[in-house]
């Protein structure tokens, strides 16, 4: 495994440089956000339920979107995120959206130095669990800022989908954590062809470890569902089946692409 500053510093600039490309891109559709586009898809919003006056902790919020989002239902926000660059575009997002939201820029581990409240509500969602190496610590800051009672609610994309290659055509990675992979992209998810290239260090984590971490530190599982489609289109060779659901074309409706789980601190 990579030790801690080396990747955390790598995986801080790797997302430093995508900050730029997302903000322009069609796929964040930062215009149409500021216009009242809410960015939170259907299944968080069943999950999430009804959050006006709730105190919710957003996990990993990259440049605010989600948080904004909550912040415009009414509950109160507070953003983590390990990018500099990431956090310093949500405040300015926050302010021109006209909304009030904390942010605070520190590694997910880190937090407990940075922040003593507590919540009603810890969220993170899509793409947030591959860049942590220890889950059982994860779980740890979950149920550290939970109030008892509290919900931990967290969308995912399923383990199956980063088993595949790029093009989804072999299986080129273990469904369980067998270390960190190194990797280096062109481009980025939001915009394949910006002129941009990154290196950064991730984990793959089953569903098991998911849940036994959050288990092992006190929360009871509520809710855990698997969907055959992905609300986000951000993979490659993708077809929309529906309005806001993109399946692999050649892998139709064969795969999990994304879960959700729901879960109470005891």
């Amino acid at each position: 495994m990579q030790d801690g500053a080396d990747y955390i510093e790598k995986n801080r600039l790797s997302w430093n440089n995508r900050v730029e490309a997302h903000l322009k891109s069609d796929f964040y559709d930062v215009e149409g956000f500021l216009k009242g586009n809410s960015s939170l898809k259907s299944i968080e919003l069943g999950l999430l339920g009804n959050i006006s006056g709730k105190k919710i902790l957003h996990l990993q919020c990259h440049f605010g979107q989600d948080s904004i989002s909550m912040a415009r239902l009414g509950a109160k926000v507070t953003g983590v995120d390990l990018s500099d660059a990431s956090i310093a575009a949500a405040k300015a997002l926050a302010t021109a959206a006209g909304e009030e939201v904390q942010f605070i820029c520190c590694d997910v581990y880190a937090l407990p130095a940075y922040l003593e409240d507590d919540f009603d509500i810890v969220f993170t969602s899509y793409g947030v669990i591959g860049w942590l190496p220890d889950l059982g610590q994860w779980a740890g800051v979950i149920s550290r800022f939970l109030k008892p009672g509290g919900i931990f609610v967290f969308v995912e994309f399923h383990p199956v989908v980063w088993m595949f290659d790029d093009d989804f055509r072999e299986v080129g990675y273990c469904y369980f954590n067998s270390g960190a992979l190194i990797e280096s992209e062109n481009g980025t998810y939001a915009d394949r062809n910006a002129p941009i290239t990154q290196e950064y260090v991730c984990w793959n984590h089953s569903i098991g470890e998911v849940v036994n971490s959050l288990l092992k530190h006190g929360l009871q599982l509520r809710h855990l569902e698997e969907y055959d489609y992905s609300p986000y289109d951000c993979f490659r060779h993708t077809f929309e089946y529906a309005p806001g659901k993109f399946r692999i074309a050649h892998l139709e409706d064969k795969i999990p692409m994304v879960y959700s789980i729901a879960a109470v601190k005891g």
